[in-house]
């Protein structure tokens, strides 16, 4: 096995650093964040006269957060956790009784603390043989070596939470804020897909006898908590560490949230638990985190579209003036705008609503108007109604996150000046990706009652059942995270959206969208105003 070789250097410059909220110990600054003890950058040398220090020789980059590896191409990055390092020859795969991940090896001589530490530092295998090319040789002292074998020795420890022989606990997140709607159409498909999961799971399989794939050893239940949080959003993640405490599982999948998700964002990084595309308009932005996957910015990426469209209008001299209410995502999105037209030369005016919802204040936030504004509006469907009373008086751009199927209501004199930011792909080109999960919830008799956000309920539930079926046995919770993301790039059915993608440091699988107009002064078709593009 090539042990702790890397795949390019390409590869080793992406970085490797994760958000922690301790200093961690001095094996794994090592291998994640490429600092030695003493707080000096990590060295590496490939020959002839290739260096790296710091973050971009971190092991991270290619073994990868769970120490099991990855696969770019044809090149297969091994494992390096102590469970695979210090396995006694075997053989053949099956007879190592370890989870099947790429690039393991049976035929090979186990590694002791003194041959691993030769294989770091000058490229030697256990075997005596040299490792590949791509392999950095790391020039580190004996504390620090002692230090990172300590720290390879201790990955992937077992048990696993959440998993057991015959059984796999997950968990989905709901915030008291959460539309009553939406939780309920959310519930109905996770529940559904987990109930059609468990009606197919067969008894325990043999493995197949080779070096290259086994099966899994047994099919598992899937097994559904639901965590219903109450209260103010201070008290969510005490509320959180107390059910994970009793009911322990390996992820968390799909969810709901309101107008606050980042307490419940917080809580699954510090937990380390995988927290799997859950349904949030307002996704918490640290890209350097790694247990929170996201399809989209959400009404941040809304923001960035808007932005595009307004700074590639150079006629455009007037003020952008934004409508939204207090204390909801809109908020945020318009700040994001904000500070997105920064110098741009156009004033920007804030125009917050009173949380509570009335007439009143509407009327006041549109006095004054001009012809040459662009009002932008950040509004939920029942402030979309009263706001339609008015005659337009100013261009006009839109959320369609928040507007919803209101927005199919705008009147005649809206629709000629009204623009919408659109992070999904166009509904005649996602006709047919959309089709199968609907077409599975027709077939189940699963209540159509908020189409966006049931179909990409089934797209996560759907994406973990893929990816599990490719993880064998090796039921890791950083593992399960690394391989999603390879999952992605080979996913058809993406509902929604486009393309669906993820790399390291990576948490928003699309990344784009479109500013759409109305295609006609009644109906619900739009029409592109330009390309796809990815603020």
């Amino acid at each position: 096995m090539r042990v702790l070789a890397s795949i390019a250097v390409v590869l080793l410059a992406a970085g490797g650093s994760w958000a922690r909220d301790a200093a961690p110990a001095s094996g794994e600054a090592i291998y994640r964040d490429g600092v030695l003890a003493s707080g000096q950058p990590l060295l590496a040398m490939r020959e002839p006269d290739v260096q790296m220090n710091g973050a971009d020789a971190a092991c991270v980059n290619c073994h990868r957060r769970s120490g099991l590896g990855m696969k770019e191409g044809q090149s297969s990055v091994p494992p390096v956790s102590g469970r695979y390092l210090f396995q006694p020859r075997a053989t053949a795969g099956d007879d190592l009784d370890l989870p099947f991940v790429e690039g393991m090896r049976a035929d090979r001589n186990p590694y002791t603390d003194v041959t691993l530490a030769r294989a770091i530092r000058d490229g030697i295998a256990a075997d005596g043989k040299p490792l590949n090319y791509l392999m950095p040789h790391y020039p580190i002292g004996d504390q620090d070596m002692a230090a990172l074998i300590d720290y390879l020795k201790g990955m992937t420890k077992l048990p696993v939470p959440g998993v057991s022989d015959s059984v796999l606990d997950f968990a989905t997140i709901i915030t008291p804020d959460a539309d009553p709607v939406k939780r309920q159409g959310m519930l109905d498909v996770i529940t559904q897909f987990f109930a059609d999961k468990n009606a197919v799971i067969k008894a325990e399989s043999p493995r197949l006898h080779s070096t290259k794939r086994m099966m899994f050893k047994t099919s598992r239940h899937w097994a559904l908590h639901v965590w219903e949080l109450k209260g103010a959003p201070n008290t969510w993640e005490s509320q959180l560490q107390q059910l994970l405490k009793h009911e322990p599982v390996f992820a968390v999948v799909s969810g709901l949230g309101g107008s606050n998700w980042e307490p419940v964002h917080r809580f699954c990084e510090q937990a380390s638990l995988p927290c799997l595309f859950p349904n949030v308009e307002l996704p918490v932005v640290a890209e350097h985190d790694f247990h929170s996957l996201y399809f989209s910015k959400g009404v941040l990426l809304e923001a960035g579209l808007m932005a595009h469209a307004l700074r590639s209008a150079p006629d455009a001299h007037g003020r952008i003036v934004q409508l939204y209410r207090d204390g909801d995502v809109g908020e945020s999105a318009a700040g994001a705008l904000a500070a997105a037209l920064a110098g741009v030369g156009r004033e920007i005016l804030n125009r917050p609503l009173a949380a509570k919802v009335g007439a009143r204040d509407m009327d006041r936030a549109l006095r004054g108007l001009k012809g040459d504004d662009t009002l932008v509006l950040w509004l939920r469907p029942q402030d979309l109604e009263a706001l339609f009373k008015h005659p337009p008086g100013a261009t006009v751009m839109s959320s369609t996150l928040m507007g919803g199927k209101a927005l199919t209501g705008f009147p005649t004199e809206w629709r000629a000046v009204t623009q919408l930011a659109y992070p999904y792909d166009l509904p005649d080109r996602r006709r047919v990706r959309v089709d199968y999960p609907l077409g599975w919830m027709r077939l189940r008799k699963v209540p159509l009652v908020s189409e966006q956000v049931q179909t990409d309920t089934y797209l996560a539930c759907s994406l973990l059942s893929d990816t599990l079926n490719h993880m064998a046995d090796s039921f890791i919770r950083d593992y399960l995270v690394e391989r999603m993301e390879e999952a992605l790039a080979h996913r058809i059915v993406t509902g929604y959206y486009p393309h669906l993608g993820l790399a390291q440091n990576q948490r928003f699988a699309s990344k784009g969208g479109y500013i759409v107009k109305f295609a006609a002064p009644t109906g619900a078709q739009l029409a592109p105003v330009g390309e796809w593009l990815v603020p």
